[in-house]
């Protein structure tokens, strides 16, 4: 099948689910209405509150969401074939991403822009807030983890991209400075920084930086393991600093790279015709090969719903939208964006890789190849199609390795900033009244735990193989999403409104990744893993207790208490 006859059938329907599913969405559910200030505006204090135009807010949302799980998971789960990961990615994107995203950043704009687990208390009860504090404080742990090594491997793999993503960093500090001291539109000098990012890829090539011969003079961390610290390095300064500074202006030029991205796969597939020549329903996956069901919803996170995003709504997001309409564009579509990504990615790893179907089966031979080559499938893909347009095939690598780090680095960021967050509340909570109001404090803390699992031993012999951390930030990840949509249920259910399209994703993500962390914990337990297990089983437990807590909040709130609010505003 041509591979653009799959893009345009996606493009369609993922307009369909923004031009009339998000508008339901914006009217019946959330009640989206303009007169009321958002935190942006009553709570600003130029440094996390800002009221942002929400282009520029979309560009900072988009790209923290949108980090390298769109890719990568999706390049894992085409090994179940390319038929189920497109249908997730589709269906989840337009009935279960758009909902809870759109969701979670609503409901912390109508309280102030706590975060999701904050208002869990005034939702749920006091006790499911600090439930879901622990839970997303794990799924933090993985998610500042698995991308440190994703950016880490591409550094060691392509030393020519270094250059131009340690030159974007002051690209976006003088951008940032620009717009902020100017009050200039964004647009322009966004533009700019891409064009300079991507001239700096031709230095990048002429200078490529490795840091082999430290790691064999060391000896004691190998060249990933160097990365992975100096990662962290960063983060802990980049989390620190206001997000106007480098977080919104890196923000809205790594938007910009998404639809450049996007725009070489889709004329790529167009100019070189490409095919997909993957099978729909792969049926020769090895005997040992985990089922699809119930683990391609979790190897499959951002691109089909992510309950990161989540974080990123309510964390950030919501302190710098300008009026509550623009959550619609923020949130929604975002998502869409996000499962555009994942589109990208399947049709790389599909019909960009390889040639033929024997070579295809050759590559995704087994799980662990799929699951290791991931990151690897997609930058070759994206330079296939690229090399379609003329570029030549060693620039189009280190492109494509730019745009994967880019958007993995900037997850980062707002993952570590999100975590000090958390550690903050945690803290709070148990009076830990230092850590609570130390933001160096609470900052080493939030990443030197993630920093820890990313270097600790075992699963390889670099310490945990990414397809292993995959896999609990997989099933944590979506779990997560699935508590979120349980606090926006109860939230519209409490408003007196009908909670059916955010109960329907609900159930079944509960369903899917307890599944999946049951099935998880017996595969760790099974192959000794007595760091994994042990961090599996108090994810599941902590898990099941708050789903119970939500369940009786639910209840409660079906029996009639709750607030009352506008049902329906005109669409705008």
């Amino acid at each position: 099948m041509p591979a653009i006859v799959m893009v345009l059938i996606v493009g369609v329907l993922f307009y369909l689910g923004y031009r009339y599913y998000s508008g339901y969405l914006a009217r019946r559910v959330y009640a989206l209405d303009d007169s009321r200030p958002t935190p942006a505006h009553t709570m600003r204090d130029g440094v996390d509150f800002i009221p942002t135009n929400k282009h520029v807010l979309f560009g900072h949302h988009f790209t923290s969401v949108a980090g390298a799980a769109p890719i990568v998971g999706p390049a894992i789960a085409v090994f179940w074939g390319w038929g189920p990961a497109l249908v997730w990615v589709v269906v989840g994107t337009i009935f279960a991403a758009g909902v809870h995203d759109f969701g979670a950043l609503v409901v912390s704009v109508r309280h102030k822009a706590q975060s999701i687990g904050t208002l869990t208390r005034e939702v749920i009860n006091t006790r499911a807030r600090v439930l879901f504090l622990l839970i997303i404080f794990f799924l933090l742990t993985l998610v500042n983890a698995v991308f440190s090594v994703v950016i880490s491997n591409l550094f060691v793999a392509n030393p020519e991209a270094v250059l131009p993503m340690l030159l974007e960093i002051p690209f976006a500090i003088a951008i940032g400075q620009y717009i902020y001291r100017t009050r200039s539109a964004a647009l322009i000098p966004s533009l700019i920084g891409v064009v300079l990012l991507y001239a700096s890829i031709l230095l990048g090539q002429e200078l490529p930086i490795s840091l082999a011969g430290i790691a064999a003079e060391d000896g004691l961390f190998t060249e990933r393991n160097i990365w992975v610290i100096l990662l962290f390095v960063y983060t802990f300064i980049a989390a620190r600093i206001p997000v106007w500074v480098l977080l919104q202006p890196r923000d809205y030029i790594n938007s910009h790279q998404l639809f450049i991205a996007l725009g070489v796969i889709g004329l790529g597939v167009v100019v070189g015709w490409d095919r997909i020549v993957a099978p729909m329903i792969n049926d020769q996956t090895p005997d040992n090969s985990p089922s699809w069901f119930p683990l391609l919803f979790v190897t499959i996170a951002c691109g089909a719903i992510s309950g990161f995003h989540s974080l990123v709504s309510s964390g950030t997001t919501s302190k710098q939208l300008d009026k509550e309409s623009d959550a619609r564009y923020v949130g929604y579509f975002g998502a869409i964006g996000e499962g555009a990504l994942a589109l990208g990615s399947i049709l790389a790893c599909t019909a960009g890789i390889v040639a033929t179907t024997a070579d295809w089966h050759a590559a995704y031979s087994d799980f662990g190849t799929a699951s290791g080559d991931a990151t690897s499938n997609f930058v070759n893909g994206v330079a296939h199609f690229a090399g379609n347009l003329g570029v030549p095939e060693a620039t189009a690598v280190v492109f494509a390795a730019v745009v994967v780090i880019s958007f993995a680095a900037t997850t980062m960021d707002t993952g570590v900033r999100l975590q000090r967050y958390i550690v903050q509340e945690i803290a709070e909570i148990a009076r830990i009244r230092p850590v609570a109001r130390s933001l160096t404090l609470s900052g080493i803390i939030a990443v030197l735990i993630p920093l820890v699992l990313a270097l600790l031993p075992g699963g390889g012999e670099d310490g945990y193989t990414f397809g292993v951390l995959w896999q609990l930030f997989g099933t944590t990840n979506q779990l997560t999403a699935g508590l979120a949509l349980a606090v926006v249920a109860v939230w519209v259910t409490k408003s007196r409104r009908n909670p059916i399209a955010v109960l329907v994703p609900l159930v079944f993500l509960v369903v899917m990744t307890t599944w999946a962390l049951i099935d998880n914990l017996l595969t760790f337990v099974a192959e000794g893993e007595w760091v994994l297990a042990p961090l599996d089983a108090i994810i599941f437990v902590l898990a099941v207790w708050l789903i119970v807590e939500a369940a009786l909040a639910l209840r409660q709130a079906r029996s009639g208490s709750g607030t009352s609010e506008p049902v329906e505003v005109p669409e705008s």
